[in-house]
């Protein structure tokens, strides 16, 4: 966690809709994404990186990943009706 919390650029994305321009952007620190990690039933967590990058530096447990490249034909499967965090 401690090599994540170093390369953290997390951003929650307040929904409910994606395409919603009034959501808020907010990057976290790492003691605030510690919290949200305690939330998960309130917190969707998604890595957008590709695997090739998670792979070589890890990722946080519990994120899903979903590819940016692959983000818009998956929308189905964030749900829209929590916190989003990317990394």
């Amino acid at each position: 966690m401690r090599l994540i919390a170093g390369l953290l650029f997390a951003v929650a994305l307040a929904l409910p809709a994606a395409a919603d321009s009034d959501r808020q952007t907010k990057d976290l620190t790492a003691d605030e994404l510690g919290k949200l990690l305690e939330q998960k039933d309130k917190v969707f967590f998604l890595d957008v990186r590709p695997p090739a990058e998670i792979e070589s530096l890890g990722s946080v447990k519990g994120y899903v990943n979903i590819p940016l490249d692959q983000l818009e034909s998956r929308l189905s499967e964030i749900p829209k009706d929590k916190l989003i965090v990317t990394l």
